[in-house]
């Protein structure tokens, strides 16, 4: 009996993601900092550094890492919001990402008409919307206001209709960067479940959060990050372990 390998869905190597921190805004501010012996000008800051990683398909991987790790960072690359100065990133399959939920979102637009333009973002055609046009509604639970000028919502319907948007589009691979903590708890409920069936469905994700409870439920492997390098990649129980240790 022959086993099909696994293949691939995203492939990171030897990644690497530098950002410039300016330490000063102005010429007033650069020559009192300078009189002063502060740093002034800008300095290069190591986001993500010489990191690699393989995810197969079907795959649900949290990375892990405190504030400033380089676990968004590398979420962002990713999903291509962000270029790497050096290595490569490959993604197989149309790519999701929950990073930053209702970006395209148009405030003199209505609800309606955001729906068909954050669709459309998330490169899903015109066919594909109207066909779950009603699912996306009913899930966001905003049916009565999906006429009104999204400048008019409050700040948890606009995130339950952005939201919506980006779980019901047609993906392969779904990257989820804190946002399950959006909404109330039934809603959040309901967002974990959708997102289980994506799994059950064997579609691949990479989640970061910082809720331990939500990527043991989610996911079975985890990647920890430090200071923008690869520490540790292996089952989740393991990673939180390594995770918690290296933020006593």
């Amino acid at each position: 009996m022959t086993t099909t390998a696994a293949r691939p869905s995203i492939i990171v190597e030897n990644v690497r993601k530098t950002f410039l921190i300016r330490h000063s805004h102005s010429m007033k501010e650069a020559v009192i900092g300078k009189i002063r012996g502060r740093k002034v000008g800008s300095s290069p800051f190591q986001a993500v550094d010489e990191v690699s990683f393989t995810i197969d398909e079907g795959e649900s991987v949290a990375i892990l890492g405190h504030n400033g790790s380089g676990k968004s960072t590398m979420l962002k690359l990713i999903s291509g919001v962000l270029e790497p100065n050096a290595g490569r990133i490959l993604v197989r399959g149309r790519l999701a990402g929950l990073i930053e939920v209702g970006a395209g979102f148009h405030p003199e637009l209505s609800g309606r008409e955001n729906v068909y333009l954050n669709a459309a973002i998330l490169g899903m055609s015109e066919k594909e919307t109207d066909e779950r046009f009603d699912d996306i509604v009913d899930f966001s639970g905003i049916r009565e206001f999906i006429d009104q000028e999204v400048k008019h919502y409050s700040s948890g319907m606009f995130m339950r209709l952005a939201f919506s948007v980006a779980i019901h589009t047609e993906l392969d691979v779904l990257l989820v960067d804190e946002i399950l903590s959006v909404g109330d708890a039934p809603f959040r409920e309901k967002c974990n479940q959708k997102i289980q069936e994506l799994i059950d469905q064997g579609k691949t994700m990479v989640v970061v959060s910082h809720s331990a409870g939500t990527v043991k439920e989610l996911c079975d492997r985890g990647i920890v990050l430090r200071k923008g390098k690869k520490i540790f990649d292996g089952p989740i129980e393991e990673a939180l372990e390594v995770h918690k240790a290296k933020n006593k």
